[in-house]
């Protein structure tokens, strides 16, 4: 049946109408907003590499999720900028160290807000890898397995809601969920970096988390870009170990991969709108070439549309204001 009978425009003709049969919504409560907490008080340093994101010392952190509840975002992913660093990301398990002060203070003041803790150790390492660097240049994947549970249980310990580890280790899941269980926290949900590329948009975050490595790159354990099923049978084992959130990571270029996922498995799917693609956004927006507020709210929907569930971004706090106009 087609034109002249069917005519698809008729039920585009008014906003009503669109919204009547619109396939899929986009809502606040999609959303998952990224802060940076580091040592100090009265800090409150914008990044460069992320404009409108911000460093922020504990005490500031609770003004910056004043705003987040206050827009009704559900939940915030902490990352954490250490006052020490070492060759085995010590600081990233001490207790006193601004991860773990922020997760306390946060879920004090505003515990029905779901506070996720970033696990991994590049931004606690002096070399910048994500795990126990041996002959300068290679992760040793199961020397690395016993330090992220370490990371995992102090979070669980200081109030974490969820534990999203981005190390893309061998079996981490595993040791990371039998880790909490046995520390007394099977309560605390685990959002697994399934699949996590080896991506160039990954640039303002390493600046703005002080985690670039110092030599080499994260090839030998991010996954290749060229790769699909490969992501299927990374998600597939983070599943069986215990996973309770999988991720795609980057979105944008990873669309395939998002809508693979989400119609092959049965767990809630997350998507991490990632630095790069934020400011890319932002500097096109602010030398006028595009319209800020539509093509964020436009991405955010295909992302949705791929068959993700929640969405990591950084266009968080705007979004939220544009979806209440």
């Amino acid at each position: 049946m087609g034109f002249p009978i069917y005519r698809p425009r008729r039920l585009r003709a008014t906003e009503n109408l669109r919204s009547m049969i619109r396939e899929n919504s986009l809502s606040v409560k999609d959303l998952i907003f990224p802060l940076f907490v580091v040592p100090g008080t009265n800090v409150k340093n914008e990044i460069t590499t992320l404009p409108g994101n911000y460093q922020y010392s504990v005490d500031k952190a609770l003004e910056a999720v004043a705003e987040v509840v206050a827009l009704g975002i559900p939940a915030i992913l902490l990352f954490g900028l250490p006052s020490y660093k070492d060759a085995i990301g010590s600081s990233a398990w001490d207790d006193n160290e601004p991860v773990q002060k922020a997760t306390k203070a946060i879920k004090t003041k505003y515990p029905e807000l779901v506070v996720i803790t970033d696990a991994c150790l590049c931004e606690y390492t002096t070399h910048g890898h994500c795990g126990v660097l041996e002959n300068g240049c290679t992760v040793n994947n199961d020397e690395t397995l016993p330090l992220l549970a370490k990371i995992d249980v102090s979070h669980a310990r200081c109030g974490a809601d969820m534990v999203a580890p981005s190390n893309m280790m061998d079996g981490h899941i595993k040791v990371m969920r039998l880790a909490m269980d046995e520390a007394g926290y099977s309560n605390v949900a685990l959002m697994a970096y399934s699949a996590k590329f080896a991506s160039a948009y990954y640039g303002p975050f390493r600046a703005a988390a002080d985690s670039a490595p110092c030599a080499g790159d994260r090839k030998g354990y991010q996954m290749d870009p060229a790769n699909s099923n490969e992501a299927l049978r990374e998600v597939a084992l983070d599943i069986e170990e215990g996973a309770d959130i999988v991720m795609v990571k980057p979105a944008m270029a990873y669309l395939d991969v998002v809508s693979r996922v989400a119609s092959t498995f049965n767990r809630p799917l997350c998507v991490y709108n990632v630095s790069g693609e934020y400011a890319m956004v932002k500097a096109a927006a602010q030398n006028g070439w595009i319209d800020e507020k539509r093509i964020v709210l436009e991405t955010l929907t295909g992302f949705k549309r791929a068959g993700a569930k929640m969405i990591i971004t950084y266009h968080a706090l705007d979004a939220a204001k544009w979806l209440q106009e």
